[in-house]
């Protein structure tokens, strides 16, 4: 019989081991928000090279994953830009595939402790707090960096201390727990239950392989856990695709179709040969030391997620298609105006969701740019036979600004000093863009009022408009690929090309006066010409603010209506 004093000793150490869980995940979350931060720009790199070859994919999924130390993450940042449109599920799937082989790095890490490395390890979480106290926003990065990488290994030791491990009791509890639940399919669902849980398969393998490390978890028996962690961290996947496109859907299913059959396959080997792999295992790492317990189920971990990857890569048609067939594309009732690149997904992954919010603002650009060119071919024509597509993209345009400057608000909270500089500039060219498209729809209205009216300009009047649009236009080019490709060395350029428009205003409208004063002019066609004339040069003076967005982010060249 256990007495009271033994009791309260069991407790203990159970509480010494879940804080020790507790500060693992912790420095998990610290480690991988970091590192997420940090290497964002390495990130954006490998995403733009995203292409149809599978190699490539694995690749960048295990490297995003190796980066952030998340494939949960990774999974839910590749869901969201199937979402926005942005990856093909033929492009996902692989990347999915190489965030399992991502994760692994993880369990290396955590199987090659010993006394100097923990130490180590130690000093750095001390020296990750200082440095979260200095004034430089890299500096305090690079803290939470060393912080949440000494914290894991600060976990580690906390849960293979003598206060939690070192109790007889605590031992003979989970060795009885073991020799009671050693069936292997029970084994594989506390690892899917215990990682959905704790909603990271990396903290579920460090924790086992810890466990392992101790004495109170037997390898064979561990490696059925380390299955079901994979199928356990899927659950993260499954849970953002919810609300989510189709396609969206199906890369959840094939992530999870994908480690179903890993593991199926690789519990059926176990199960069969059992005693030769556990023989390899311990051939690789021969010894009975913690390292060594520990670098057999670390080794396993990675066996098992590049063997999956490398016999799936070539079926990655089938699993798309398989995928298709199970989750149908639906038939919406009616079309809602939503992103083409950005979604709510993303805002966990901020270097990766600001790319995203780039593309929108060029993608919105380019519909200003369309709505000006079609106002003016609506004007010269005399026909209102492009109003309704002017209408649609105005609609485009207003939802875009509205709903972006709202998803940069909860962006901001987010990201890193150096981001809050672009964010800034983000916000200021949504407004400038918005205002030119207001103006083009006036620039319709301009054109349909004057043939309901049966009014035109005189052929000097329109020279004079025409010359000055074009202006405008190149000014749109020059002004989108400052922008878009942050080109300092057109800001002269632009800046010239405004001052030809103003100008140019000032010139037309003395025209115009004098043509009124000479009688070669209708009075009618006054307002409708100093419309068109003070707009155009008011729509400069937006460009001018977007090109200099990317020097002077805090506010625009010019403030006009």
């Amino acid at each position: 019989m256990i007495n009271s004093e033994e009791i309260m000793q069991l407790i203990e150490s159970l509480i010494w081991l879940l804080a020790g869980v507790g500060v693992f995940i912790v420095g998990m979350n610290f480690l991988s928000d970091a590192l997420e931060k940090s290497a964002g720009s390495g990130m954006k790199r490998l995403l733009e090279k995203i292409s149809n070859n599978r190699f490539s994919g694995v690749g960048i999924g295990a490297g995003v994953t190796a980066i952030i130390q998340s494939s949960s993450a990774t999974s839910v940042m590749v869901i969201g830009l199937v979402n926005a449109g942005v990856m093909t599920l033929m492009q996902a799937v692989p990347i999915i595939m190489g965030a399992n082989i991502g994760t692994t790095i993880t369990g290396v890490l955590v199987a090659l402790k010993n006394d100097f490395f923990d130490m180590t390890m130690y000093l750095l979480a001390f020296a990750g707090v200082m440095m979260g106290f200095a004034k430089k926003e890299k500096i305090k990065l690079a803290g939470s960096l060393c912080c949440g990488l000494g914290l894991i290994f600060v976990g580690l030791e906390v849960m293979s201390s003598e206060q939690a491990f070192g109790n007889p009791l605590v031992e003979k509890l989970f060795i009885g727990i073991f020799e009671k639940v050693n069936f292997p399919l029970l084994l594989i669902l506390i690892g899917v239950i215990f990682t959905a849980l704790i909603q990271s398969s990396s903290a579920a393998t460090g924790v086992v392989i810890t466990m392992v490390g101790t004495g109170v978890l037997p390898l064979d028996l561990a490696l059925f856990i380390i299955l079901g962690a994979n199928i356990g961290t899927c659950v993260t996947a499954l849970l953002a695709s919810m609300g989510a496109n189709a396609n969206s859907k199906r890369v959840a299913l094939v992530h999870f179709t994908f480690n179903l059959i890993g593991t199926v396959i690789f519990a059926a080997i176990i199960w069969i040969f059992k005693d030769s792999i556990i023989h390899l295992l311990t051939s690789a790492f021969p010894g009975d030391d913690k390292m060594s317990l520990q670098m057999r189920v670390s080794l396993f971990h990675v066996i098992f997620n590049v063997t999956t990857t490398l016999c799936l890569l070539p079926f990655v048609k089938q699993l798309v298609k398989y995928a298709c067939r199970v989750i149908k594309d639906k038939k919406e009732e009616s079309e809602s105006l939503s992103f083409k690149f950005v979604d709510d997904r993303l805002l966990s992954t901020p270097p990766v969701a600001l790319m995203q919010v780039k593309k929108e603002i060029d993608y919105m650009a380019s519909l200003v740019q369309e709505n000006i060119k079609l106002s003016f071919v609506a004007m010269d024509s005399g026909s209102a036979e492009y109003g309704e597509k002017i209408a649609q993209n105005e609609a485009i345009i207003d939802f875009t600004n509205s709903e972006l400057t709202k998803y940069l608000i909860r962006l901001s909270a987010n990201v890193e000093a150096s981001d809050e500089r672009k964010i800034g500039a983000y916000f200021h060219v949504l407004n400038d863009l918005e205002r030119i498209g207001d103006h083009a729809e006036n620039f319709h209205e301009i054109g349909i009022e004057m043939l309901n009216r049966n009014i035109t300009f005189s052929d000097k009047a329109l020279g004079g408009i025409n010359d000055m649009r074009d202006t405008v236009i190149k000014m749109f080019d020059v002004s989108k690929d400052t922008f878009e490709n942050l080109n300092r060395d057109q800001l002269i350029s632009l800046t010239e090309l405004e001052q030809k428009v103003d100008d140019m205003k000032i010139e037309l409208i003395a025209d115009h006066f004098n043509r009124l004063a000479e009688g070669n002019c209708s009075i009618e066609v006054s307002p409708y010409y100093s419309s068109v004339v003070v707009g155009l040069e008011r729509v400069a003076d937006h460009l001018v603010n977007v090109g200099y967005s990317i020097v002077n982010p805090t506010g625009s060249q010019k403030i006009e209506a």
